[in-house]
């Protein structure tokens, strides 16, 4: 069956209630940020909360290179990641879903390739990443989005700052004036990692506020926690149905 790896965040702390942990989360790289759980409700699905327990790790905090690796040593062939964004461009608002093709990327210091100090292996990090999510996956997202009735703006700019603290409104002007979309802080080196592992990567963002300046009402715990309870349905229901899909093109008949 197709293995498929889910990661969730802020937007998507968990599928539902049946998940259950029994995977271990050590790697070569550390541990990762929780162990990987499953549901018999989600055939052929891994699911990994990218904060970890509690949300415990901010942005900056998640190892990557551990979740990314654990994910492929399970056995995943493509990864679906959610993230809670702000909203950048004016035609966006709070609610709504996502699907960028494009991302920049504005971190530093952040742990960005698994060649890093590994003799031999340079050529690893010089991966073609000139489009940083899979046009497929993408479709995917898209026919998803269409069966589970589902509105979607399919396309744009992440723009991925390093947090946690929120950004300046000349600093998401600066965004804008760049071509982002929407903003976030997890998205790097997420998709790049998962690009050196060969693994097929695409984002589901959901606008949780405007980005800073951009209107209210302003960012606000209580104003995500909001739109992420209202999200979430819409979000699993893309899910499930994008997970159908993919299961479908790979002849897989598990339901």
């Amino acid at each position: 069956m197709t293995s498929i790896g889910i990661i969730g965040g802020t937007a998507l702390l968990e599928l539902d209630a049946e998940w259950r942990a029994d995977l271990e989360s050590a790697t070569p790289f550390g541990a990762a940020s929780a162990p990987l759980t499953r549901s018999g409700r989600w055939p052929g699905v891994l699911f990994l909360n990218r904060h970890g327990a509690g949300a415990r790790l901010l942005p900056h905090q998640v190892n990557y290179l551990a979740n990314l690796w654990l994910l492929r040593e399970q056995g995943v062939e493509a990864v679906l990641a959610v993230y809670a964004v702000g909203g950048v461009a004016p035609e966006l608002r709070v609610g709504d879903l996502v699907v960028p093709d494009q991302l920049i990327d504005y971190t530093w210091g952040r742990a960005h390739t698994f060649a890093d100090g590994a003799p031999g292996h340079v050529a690893v990090s010089h991966v073609d990443f000139a489009e940083p999510f899979d046009e497929k996956l993408r479709r995917v997202l898209a026919c998803a989005a269409t069966r589970a009735r589902v509105a979607i703006h399919a396309g744009g700019v992440y723009g991925c700052t390093q947090g946690p603290r929120l950004e300046t409104a000349a600093e998401i002007d600066r965004l804008a004036r760049d071509g982002c979309t929407v903003v976030g802080m997890t998205a790097m080196p997420e998709a790049a990692l998962a690009r050196e592992l060969g693994l097929p990567f695409a984002g589901l963002s959901l606008v949780v506020n405007p980005a800073a300046g951009r209107g209210p009402p302003g960012p606000t715990v209580a104003g995500w926690e909001q739109a992420v309870a209202a999200g979430r349905g819409a979000i699993t229901r893309l899910l499930t149905h994008a997970a159908a899909v993919l299961r479908e093109e790979h002849g897989d008949q598990a339901q």
